[in-house]
């Protein structure tokens, strides 16, 4: 069977590293967390104090992302792989709500996209990849064999995002995790660079009210179509 990318785009919070994790694992496919690259770059600006709630030195971050080295590193006991920056692993650190409210600003700098997006098609050049992200099916991989753009409500994806927080025993409110869905939103689908927009020729998965198996179950009829 002939080996292809898979580009997963959408909105926050639907699910679309979940989706990609499943594929990669059924398909023996390489998995790229394009969300982690971005979050681990703003983890990065919050440390060394250039983005806050009401501050961002774009100059700052994108005359240092030289200093950024990131890779991901597969985990044998998790099953999946984390994001190391600088050599350190801060997969615990970049999925915190402090971070979600910062890393649309910091994927607003261009050339904080071209740093990243180089990277994410160096990774592609052997296919066989499953890259879930914002502009995947778009800028990354424009001539990806197949495309899926993931969306649902905002209430039901800040009810998932919310669950997910308190589990990882985080302290937040359902009406704070809203307002930060709602606010990267229009972030994303808002900025010059690169807009979140759905590709002409991807297929929409509305899992608003779709389980994990449903939704797995029919992407994988469309991975199926591809690759016979």
């Amino acid at each position: 069977m002939k080996k292809i990318i898979i580009a997963i785009d959408g909105f926050s919070s639907t699910g679309k590293s979940t989706l990609a994790k499943q594929l990669a694992k059924e398909l023996g496919y390489v998995y790229v967390d394009t969300g982690a690259m971005y979050r681990a770059v703003t983890y990065f600006a919050m440390q060394n104090h250039w983005v806050s709630e009401e501050h961002l030195d774009k100059e700052q971050v994108a005359q240092n992302l030289n200093k950024v080295q990131l890779r991901f590193q597969f985990n044998d006991t998790l099953g999946f792989a984390e994001m190391y920056l600088n050599g350190e692993n801060v997969e615990k650190e970049i999925r915190t709500l402090e971070v979600s409210q910062k890393v649309s600003r910091i994927a607003e700098i261009s050339e904080v996209r071209a740093k990243l997006v180089q990277q994410q098609q160096e990774m592609g050049q052997d296919k066989g990849i499953v890259m879930d992200g914002r502009d995947i099916g778009t800028v990354v991989f424009p001539e990806a064999e197949l495309k899926i753009f993931m969306t649902a409500s905002a209430e039901t994806r800040a009810e998932r995002r919310y669950k997910e927080l308190l589990d990882k025993g985080q302290t937040v409110t359902y009406e704070e995790v809203l307002e930060n869905v709602e606010q990267r939103d229009y972030i994303d689908t808002h900025r010059e660079d690169s807009p979140l927009v759905q590709a002409e020729d991807a297929v929409v998965i509305d899992n608003s009210d779709l389980t994990r198996e449903e939704q797995f179950a029919k992407v994988m009829e469309l991975v199926k179509q591809k690759i016979s």
